[in-house]
């Protein structure tokens, strides 16, 4: 396969001031070049390669489209803090959900390893995609149990010895569909964005959903490329490029509609 050796995870990092068209958001985000956050060695987020994007017109959108796009940025913008009790409580019970019998030690413990984070802070790898890459885990832990723990625990399919870690690629996840849908712009700039407001406008919670089958689909190509640790970023791109061809498909009215939504259990 492509894309082996040593590698690591460029994400976007949480800066100040970042302006989206003229108004200012204080907890934005931006994808640095030379300036990253790091999300864990081997896995790099395929999502921030250059493209001409920017150069493309903007899509029109309705009233009612652009205000869940202001509501989904206003979620994208906020930093996981684990201060806020809130985040804590987010945090306590994606464990409850990953490992029900199972007594967690503390916010910051070595158990946290088990469900694949970097270190004992599961904090740290946050700081790659903020909040909304907890409420994804957590929504996917709790509308589609057995998808997750199956996926958690790599239970389905001859499994490699190096695997990807399963909550460190669930932060990726959430950064590449930012990325893909445009979802920061004041109006998507292309096609695949301006689809994906259309299902937002009609489910609220349309991101954490495409999230979940994005999820299972990329363990599908895991799979089925007989991936190991080092092909991460091959798995990613042929998971982006899948998912965007599905969502421009003519006949997908709704996400469930998608050909990768009957992965999920």
């Amino acid at each position: 396969m492509e894309d082996r050796g040593e590698s690591f995870v460029a994400v976007r990092r949480i800066s100040q001031g970042f302006e989206r068209g003229n108004s200012t958001c204080h907890s934005s985000s931006e994808v640095m070049a030379g300036s990253t956050a790091w999300l864990g060695r081997g896995l790099s987020c395929v999502c921030a390669q250059g493209t001409d994007i920017d150069t493309r017109p903007s899509f029109d959108v309705t009233p009612a489209q652009e205000e869940c796009l202001q509501k989904l940025q206003n979620r994208i913008d906020v930093a996981y803090d684990g201060s806020i009790p809130e985040h804590q409580e987010a945090l306590r019970a994606l464990w409850k959900a990953a490992f029900p019998v199972e007594e967690l030690h503390g916010l910051i413990s070595e158990q946290w390893k088990d469900m694949g984070w970097q270190g004992k802070d599961p904090s740290t790898d946050f700081r790659g995609a903020g909040f909304i890459s907890l409420e994804n885990l957590l929504y996917f832990a709790r509308n589609f149990p057995k998808s997750f723990q199956d996926l958690l625990q790599k239970q389905e399919g001859d499994r490699a010895l190096w695997e990807y870690p399963f909550a460190v690629a669930g932060v990726n996840i959430t950064f590449m569909l930012i990325q893909i849908l445009d979802i920061e712009a004041i109006k998507p700039r292309n096609l695949v964005g301006a689809t994906f407001l259309k299902f937002l406008a009609e489910n609220e919670s349309a991101f954490d959903l495409l999230y979940c089958i994005t999820f299972k689909l990329m363990d599908h190509q895991w799979l089925a490329m007989h991936a190991s640790y080092m092909d991460f970023n091959t798995v990613m791109k042929s998971t982006r490029r899948q998912i965007e061809r599905e969502l421009l498909e003519e006949n997908i009215k709704r996400l469930e509609d998608l050909p990768s939504y009957r992965l999920l259990n």
